[in-house]
């Protein structure tokens, strides 16, 4: 999965539990250990990275070893940031008179199913596009797949509603004398231009930036991470699906805790045949991805040490 370093940003992602942050922060230390400056950016509410890693991570960049900043993010805590800087935005649009109530239905909106998604959306546009030059590889551990499919939706929806809003604030700006008799009605600041039409503007180029990120194919990659079971095979059929129909790469599939061979004992024999029956499956479905398998290990993985010898697997292994 050496080729998997050239990218500029990666996502991973795959089935609750099947080990998508090992796998993500060991692919962000081979990054760090060849000398890229790397961000690992956790998603996903559980936040196993400090767990992994063994030292804590914050809802700001920190360094965690040399070369690797890591940052999880607070879904709760992103949306109480975004709507607190919406709330800033309205303040220099509108007057005290109407404030109030803006603020209000502000409030209302915040409480609505999707608000996190949108936050977190928000904050992970913001790292793609700001930070992007800081870093050489930003590695998104994502949250299980239904979450991550909706997150990287999120362009394209936003940008569909963005446009709905321009469309209806032109119409509305166009039913009048001119902008400062719609100004005088609403009670709004005096400005030389509109700006809710200039903030919804800036808003559409940022997702569009975010876009064509999430679409160039040589800058931005997804790796699937599933186990040789019946429920993540399947999960990962599907998702794999979906990003292609959405024009993202998915530039790799890890199959990990694969059993060892050579194990003696009738339960192990029964496993892997079991297994060996679904890495049959594996190799069939997913044949046009390049598939790297990660066996199971004798302990628990945590600590740079059990990280290293998952990095080097990664870094090592040769596509099938």
């Amino acid at each position: 999965m050496r080729d998997l370093l050239k990218k500029r940003i990666l996502f991973f992602g795959g089935k609750g539990g099947v080990g998508k942050t090992t796998c993500a922060s060991a692919m962000a230390l081979a990054a760090s250990r060849e000398g890229k400056r790397t961000l690992l950016v956790s998603t996903d509410p559980a936040h196993s990275t400090s767990d992994i890693f063994e030292r804590p991570f914050d809802r700001e960049e920190r360094e965690v070893c040399p070369g690797l900043t890591g940052i999880e993010l607070d879904a709760d805590f992103e949306a109480r940031r975004y709507i607190d800087g919406v709330k800033t935005q309205i303040a220099r649009l509108f007057s005290p008179a109407i404030l109030k109530e803006a603020e209000r239905q502000i409030e209302l909106a915040a409480s609505m199913p999707g608000m996190e998604e949108v936050a977190l959306f928000d904050r992970m546009s913001e790292l793609i596009v700001n930070r992007q030059d800081a870093y050489d590889l930003i590695v998104f551990d994502t949250a299980p797949t239904g979450h991550t499919l909706r997150l990287l939706r999120m362009p394209e929806l936003m940008s569909s509603w963005i446009e709905a809003l321009s469309k209806r604030r032109k119409s509305l700006l166009s039913l009048n004398q001119g902008i400062d008799k719609l100004r005088a009605r609403m009670d709004a600041k005096p400005a030389e231009a509109d700006p809710i039409l200039a903030t919804l503007e800036l808003r559409k180029e940022k997702l569009e930036r975010v876009r064509i990120c999430m679409m160039q194919h040589n800058f931005t990659g997804f790796v699937l991470v599933l186990i040789p079971e019946r429920l993540p095979i399947e999960e990962s059929a599907r998702a794999a699906e979906t990003l292609s129909e959405a024009n993202v790469n998915v530039c790799g599939i890890i199959v990990n805790r694969v059993l060892p061979e050579n194990l003696e004992g009738d339960f192990y024999q029964a496993r892997r045949q079991q297994e060996q029956v679904y890495r049959d499956e594996i190799s069939r479905r997913f044949r046009k991805y390049a598939l790297h398998w990660i066996p199971q290990f004798e302990t628990d993985v945590y600590g740079l040490k059990n990280l290293e010898r998952i990095s080097h697997l990664l870094v090592k292994s040769r596509s099938v």
